[in-house]
């Protein structure tokens, strides 16, 4: 500009060249006026964009968190993400203008000191953090204020159930997200939203779910109730049935001792059970799960599982089993096989044997050898292979004898036709061989038998009778052959078995019991036994047993008392021998008992003369008095003079009494051995 300035004279000296000026000149000064307005204008904008001196601001990202504010400062319109948390915010410190900024989105105001739910919040608030405060109510007013809202954390607070208005989600039709945890809820809260997807009330008070509690939420994807009071018999038949799309389920830290009945099965990928009081799983708990991915079982009473409970699990990849105490006997066969037959493409945790003894702490996958001995049967009589189908059960409770030969299965195999017109008695004859049973007691039944040819082994089981024709599962074991007799023990008092034998050649003995063979079920002998009912001897002998048992620990019971209380009688008698000084101390005490009662002298021992008495400062020199309170009884001697001897203690400490001290003898104090670092102590004798 300046340039051009310049050269003006000399341009307007040629007409000619004033229009070329003109034409340059114009544009100049028009860009420097546009460029001077987008300055100012640019400031003006930048005025309205201050970030608050307290914070610090990236974009429309606010950061004033962590910076002990009481309120809210004045923020810049477009705002859209409010970090306000870890502060001393409470509900006076929310500015009214706040709902205007409706660029916000995201308001982060949890760990604060807030009592109740915000009220001026702004409408366009998608995302509310409200966690660690104190908020008692959810009032609908305030939830209404924001229609958009997507998720609401509402964890660490003190909301109780009560206190949740009717319908107070009704307003919010977007809302996909709701975090309860840690409150004071003690039920499902009511009018939850049809869009929910996923719902968390986990450690809260809650002890009974039923059936309405989760009407309408069909879009629940994640439902998280761990913590809570919850067990089987307070939880609906159809409860979780309702939520056909649940995709995770977790039931961590209850009270239940089965799985709910009836879970979601079509969708469900994550199911968590551990710390529960789970002491079996029903054979069709887990039915239909074919999208299951992680099962979690850990931290129960589980010590076996039913044969048949995973097959439908074809996509499980974790299976977590630790603390629970395994035993891995025959009943959890099938549990090896199919482990082995998934291989690498499932991860197993803890399951680890319990019992018995010779495979504690081992892995079941572990155990080749041992499940070798166990017996593995179909019912179409075929031997079973790993990874095929499931045909037969097991019991909850270990059955007799050895873990490794003892099995259950079902009915059917091997027993006698229930459709027959004969009745079964206490004894049977086959062709091969002759069976008797015997009841012994209301729990145990006598088995003998003989044979007509020698075999290697017998195969003897038992079926406990319902009362109707029903049949419960059998329980077989392997006899040797050289046996003549079993006896069958912790049966079910008042109960009717079927007690059946067959007599198995070598070749079935190397390969196990094989069930449907036509030479054994040929051979096959049953006979029939009721066990009787309880009698009083026996249930005087069972109450004297428990009476004789109980007869140690009230003994100790008693001898702890009566020392107590001769204890405490000898205390009260020693203070109150101390306080009337008929009693000597108890030092003095020791040492003449040591020294079999005779007559202890410290002066004597020490080389100088000594009396009843103590010694007294009186002016310069030393006097000797009686000790009134030790010896009432005897006349006060007469004065008489004594030569006085300096006695040190063992300790090297000498004897010391301050100046202005003065003694009383009347109460028999030795205030002088006690400030020399001798203990105080007083010398009498009754």
């Amino acid at each position: 500009m300046l340039m051009f300035t310049m050269m003006a004279p000399a341009c307007l000296a040629r007409p000619g060249a004033r229009l070329f000026v003109l034409f340059i000149c114009l544009p100049l000064h028009a860009g420097m006026l546009q460029f001077a307005a987008a300055t100012i204008q640019g400031y003006i904008g930048g005025a309205d964009m201050t970030c608050p001196s307290v914070c610090r601001c990236d974009e429309d990202f606010i950061y004033c968190n962590d910076r002990g504010l009481s309120s809210i400062p004045s923020l810049p319109p477009s705002a859209s993400v409010l970090y306000l948390q870890n502060n001393h915010i409470n509900n006076p410190g929310l500015p009214t203008s706040l709902e205007r900024h409706l660029a916000v989105r995201v308001v982060y105001l949890y760990d604060n000191e807030l009592d109740e739910f915000p009220m001026h919040l702004p409408p366009s608030v998608r995302e509310l953090h409200l966690q660690d405060n104190n908020i008692r109510t959810i009032p609908r007013s305030a939830l209404a204020r924001m229609p958009l809202l997507e998720k609401l954390h509402l964890d660490d607070n003190s909301i109780s159930t009560v206190s949740i208005e009717d319908q107070a989600f009704a307003d919010n039709p977007r809302l996909r997200l709701l975090f309860l945890s840690r409150n004071h809820l003690s039920s499902i809260p009511s009018g939850l939203p049809a869009s929910l997807e996923e719902l968390r009330l986990d450690d809260n008070r809650i002890s009974t779910i039923p059936t309405h509690a989760f009407r309408g939420l069909a879009s629940l994807r994640c439902l998280v109730l761990d913590g809570n009071l919850l067990a089987n018999q307070r939880i609906a038949d159809d409860t979780f049935s309702r939520l056909a799309n649940l995709t995770e389920l977790s039931l961590v830290r209850n009270s239940l001792q089965t799985p709910p009945v009836n879970l979601p099965s079509a969708h469900l990928q994550r199911l968590s059970l551990q710390d529960n009081a789970l002491t079996h799983m029903p054979r069709g708990s887990l039915d239909g799960m074919h999208r299951l991915q992680r099962l979690d079982l850990s931290g129960n009473n589980l010590t076996t599982l039913p044969r048949g409970l995973f097959k439908d699990l074809d996509n499980l990849g974790q299976l977590l089993v630790r603390g629970n105490p395994w035993h891995c006997g025959c009943n959890l066969r099938w549990l090896y096989d199919w482990l082995h037959a998934r291989g690498n493409s499932i991860t197993v945790r803890g399951l680890t044997c319990h019992g018995p003894d010779r495979v504690r702490d081992m892995a079941l996958v572990d155990l080749t050898s041992e499940m070798e001995e166990c017996e593995v049967v179909r019912t179409a009589g075929t031997r079973d292979r790993v990874g095929v189908g499931v045909e037969s059960s097991t019991t909850n409770t270990p059955p007799q004898g050895s873990l490794f030969t003892l099995r259950s299965k079902r009915p059917g195999l091997g027993l006698p036709d229930s459709g027959l017109d004969y009745t079964l008695s206490s004894s049977g004859v086959g062709k091969s061989l002759a069976l008797n049973v015997k009841p012994l007691s209301h729990n145990s039944v006598r088995v003998t038998w003989s044979v007509a040819q020698p075999s290697s082994s017998f195969r003897l089981s038992w079926l406990r009778l319902g009362t109707g024709n029903a049949m419960g599962s059998i329980t077989e074991t392997l006899v040797r052959g050289d046996r003549r007799e079993y006896l069958l023990t912790s049966l079910q008092p008042r109960s009717s078995y079927i007690i059946c034998m067959v007599p198995l050649p070598a070749s079935s003995e190397n390969k196990g019991m094989i069930s449907g063979d036509s030479d054994s079920d040929e051979a096959l002998v049953c006979a029939k036994a009721e066990t009787s009912d309880v009698s009083p001897l026996e249930e005087e002998e069972d109450d004297s047993s428990q009476q004789m048992a109980a007869l140690p620990l009230a003994g100790i019971i008693g001898g702890a008392s009566a020392i107590v209380s001769l204890a405490l009688i000898f205390g009260v008698f020693c203070w109150y021998g101390h306080r009337t000084g008929h009693l000597c101390s108890r030092d003095h005490y020791t040492r003449s008992s040591s020294r079999k009662n005779k007559n202890y002298d410290d002066y004597i021992e020490s080389g100088t003369k000594k009396d009843n008495t103590i010694l007294e400062i009186r002016g310069p020199g030393f006097q000797m008095t009686p000790m009134a309170a030790c010896q009432p009884m005897q006349p006060k001697p007469l004065r008489e003079d004594y030569i006085i001897h300096t006695i040190f203690p063992s300790n090297g400490t000498g004897l010391y009494k301050g100046a202005n001290h003065v003694s009383n003898a009347g109460h028999g104090t030795n205030r002088g051995y006690r400030e020399g670092g001798i203990p105080d102590i007083d010398y009498c004798y009754t």
